[in-house]
């Protein structure tokens, strides 16, 4: 599969995002048009839960899935909290739902905290895709990465997804290679996001390459394997077109 091809196919697996704090009705409207390109539409669009239902009639007919996000960013402790927002999401409207692991209390060494909360968040969800945030560039450390990975996978996560894009350290293809064996060990269907820092063509390739070495992809598969960014898109469509790449700001 040459680059040009590949790229396109990856443009089918983006979660196109904005998740900024200044983002208002008149961008979900932009990024909801953005997100349809001459070279196929893309996966999905990722934002706050007080857009979902602008996003849903901005998208109606065109396929592309409404992503929102819970517990987001900081991966809290108030369960209940995170149960309401997720039933309301749900009711607005979203087709997905991206959950920050409570990370920190992983971290701290209460792992049944952190999956509890997935359990429960996945009982909500039912048959609406569930990602899970490991945020793991806070984790740092691999054994640290790959249990949370564990403990995602076995409270019900259908998706891995790297990072919120809100700290110092996001997506690295380290961490993917930690999540991807994860998940190539296991004997289930389970997808893998990376998200931030995303920012060039050969980024988007990179990640999809450890996908294909690590499971087999054969050619890139939104169910499962999603790029979560903001601003990559631009350079993909560049690159398709054979016009010089700029690495743009943001998620």
């Amino acid at each position: 599969m040459s680059d040009t091809d590949l790229l396109k196919g990856l443009i089918g697996c983006l979660d196109l995002t904005n998740l900024n704090d200044d983002c208002d009705s008149a961008a979900i409207a932009a990024l909801c048009a953005k997100a349809q390109t001459p070279h196929g539409n893309v996966a999905a669009v990722c934002i706050y839960p007080r857009f979902v239902a602008e996003a849903k009639d901005h998208l109606s007919g065109t396929g592309i899935k409404v992503v929102t996000v819970v517990n987001f960013p900081d991966g809290g402790e108030d369960t209940v909290a995170v149960e309401a927002a997720t039933r309301q999401a749900l009711a607005d409207g979203a087709d997905e739902i991206d959950l920050v692991m409570a990370y920190k209390a992983l971290a701290e060494g209460r792992p049944g905290f952190a999956e509890t909360q997935i359990v429960r968040i996945k009982r909500i969800c039912g048959d609406t895709l569930l990602k899970v945030i490991l945020e793991t560039g806070e984790l740092q450390d691999a054994e640290t990465i790959r249990k949370a990975a564990d403990v995602a996978l076995a409270a019900g996560a259908d998706f891995l997804k790297t990072s919120t894009g809100k700290v110092a350290t996001n997506a690295t293809l380290d961490a993917a290679e930690i999540l991807l064996t994860a998940i190539a060990e296991t004997d289930k269907t389970i997808g893998f996001k990376p998200a931030g820092g995303i920012k060039t063509s050969s980024d988007a390739i990179a990640y999809f390459d450890v996908a294909k070495r690590i499971r087999g992809d054969a050619a890139p598969n939104p169910a499962l394997f999603r790029l979560g960014a903001s601003s990559v898109l631009d350079a993909m469509i560049a690159s398709i077109e054979g016009r010089e790449e700029t690495k743009g700001a943001g998620y």
